[in-house]
């Protein structure tokens, strides 16, 4: 599942490139923008924005209802199904290309040898050559994971409003 995120989210965007979806996120986009980017690309288009909702005609969008980024991602995760097409650590934060996973003797000679010698494992991004590793923000991280997928389905219940396609 593909999304395209406005300005007011980002947080979410983030939060859901963590967990392995396909998100553009678009901070000074304007909404003729976002809505072209959506239907161009067959993205779903998140907003907070209810005139930005309502003008998105036939394209799929959902209305984040919470101000708050874990009860957003509980909303879209519920809102579409997506629990169980959640894989963590897949796409680069940087430029949202899928990674590869990347054997430590190539890991050597990119990243310091104090990371060499510590990671458990590394992944690299075909498209922009960023390399990434479970470093020390890794563990509040699964954290955080954790207790969305323990509190979340509760939370996204509560603030789905409407999915599906906007009407004019």
């Amino acid at each position: 599942m593909k999304f395209v995120v406005d300005g007011m989210l980002g947080k979410l965007a983030k939060w859901l490139k963590i967990l392995g979806f396909d998100v553009v996120f678009l901070n000074r986009a304007s909404d003729a923008d976002l809505l072209s980017s959506a239907r161009r690309e067959k993205r779903i288009l998140l907003t907070r924005d209810h005139r930005l909702f309502a003008s998105a005609g036939k394209s799929r969008a959902l209305l984040v209802a919470s101000e708050k980024w874990p009860e957003q991602l509980a909303q879209v995760l519920d809102a579409f199904g997506l629990r169980s097409a959640v894989r963590p650590y897949s796409r680069c934060l940087n430029c949202n290309a899928r990674l590869r996973r990347l054997p430590r003797e190539r890991a050597r000679n990119l990243v310091a040898p104090f990371v060499s010698e510590r990671a458990s494992s590394f992944a690299i991004c075909p498209h922009c050559g960023r390399v990434f590793w479970p470093g020390t923000h890794y563990a509040d991280m699964e954290a955080r994971i954790r207790e969305i997928f323990r509190t979340g389905a509760a939370a996204g219940k509560e603030a789905r409003v409407k999915t599906g396609k906007a009407k004019r």
